[in-house]
């Protein structure tokens, strides 16, 4: 029999998004259920679901900025900035002009990102990095610091705490918000784009594909959905919060990685990022029910990022030369 006999009869890889992590999930759950109290109650999926529908909003979109290789570090201040710009429009009685500031400023945002790291040489850490910084002292300078609170009564906060049917609103949202970025992403030239950029960006610039702007174009994604996030939490909480979604960025991007979309770009599914969003929500309230410090809860997140990253690296061909 010849090598390239013995290579076509070898067994294909274990698919991690197909099959490892679902079954990670599922033992996850077991575990939890036989050790946890009421962790195994329906009213506690329920609450799983609509904590972590918010994080896979913002996560979707974070998959999308990792696939073209960058990465996007002020999510978590939009999160913020969205939150109180909502809740300044609410105060003055009128929820959808605080919706409408909340989502312009974050496409702003994603605007501002995508021109400086699509026509630039700067990086999309520096760039994204020195944005959380800006957009969390424009929060903070808004509110002089101090959450919005005593919020009138409106329909607005049903978005943070009704139901569809048995579905929490929240969830609705998020899955809405995953169909459009799964058409966006698997359908479209855009999608191709995004590929090819995180793939090999300089073939993609020789194929005649626009870098720059493609690039522009996932972080004004990004940006709306961080946003969005803030909306919906802003609604949860019923109040503005200038500290609100702060760390979300790290747990977007474990969600991310930990899906296995490859931080190198060109590598991933959304798919994936759903499992680890839900892996980072049935940690989380897991140890919560066992009563186990939420300083334990970030070691062991952080802990299956760093597992996450490594099989991603020795996945695409070891250690770095």
């Amino acid at each position: 029999m010849t090598a390239e006999t013995t290579t076509r009869l070898r067994l294909p890889r274990l698919n991690w998004e197909v099959a490892g992590l679902p079954a990670v999930l599922v033992a996850l759950v077991v575990f939890f259920s036989v050790q946890a109290p009421n962790f195994a109650a329906t009213t506690n999926f329920s609450n799983v679901a609509r904590q972590v529908a918010v994080l896979a909003l913002i996560a979707t979109a974070e998959t999308v900025v990792i696939l073209t290789a960058g990465i996007d570090l002020s999510v978590g201040s939009v999160v913020a900035l969205a939150s109180v710009l909502t809740a300044t429009g609410l105060r003055d009685g009128n929820p959808l002009w605080g919706i409408a500031m909340a989502l312009g400023a974050g496409l702003l945002v994603g605007l501002v990102n995508g021109l400086i790291i699509g026509f630039t040489a700067v990086t999309p850490f520096i760039v994204t990095l020195g944005m959380l910084s800006v957009v969390s002292g424009t929060a903070l300078t808004i509110t002089n610091g101090d959450p919005i609170f005593q919020l009138p009564d409106s329909w607005f906060f049903k978005l943070g705490i009704g139901f569809a049917g048995p579905i929490p609103i929240p969830v609705v949202i998020a899955a809405a918000v995953f169909v459009v970025i799964s058409v966006l992403l698997y359908r479209t030239r855009f999608g191709t784009h995004v590929y090819a950029v995180g793939g090999n960006e300089q073939a993609a610039r020789l194929a005649g594909i626009g870098v720059a702007r493609t690039k522009l174009k996932v972080y004004l994604l990004s940006g709306l959905c961080a946003a969005l996030g803030g909306v919906i939490l802003t609604a949860r909480v019923r109040s503005g919060q200038p500290l609100l979604g702060q760390g979300m960025e790290l747990n977007a991007v474990a969600a991310v990685v930990i899906g296995g979309t490859s931080l190198f770009g060109g590598r991933g599914r959304l798919i994936g990022t759903i499992y680890g969003v839900l892996l980072v929500g049935i940690v989380s309230n897991g140890l919560d029910l066992l009563g186990i410090s939420t300083f334990i809860q970030r070691i062991v997140i952080g802990a299956a990022t760093i597992g996450a990253v490594l099989l991603t690296v020795l996945r695409e061909g070891g250690r770095k030369r």
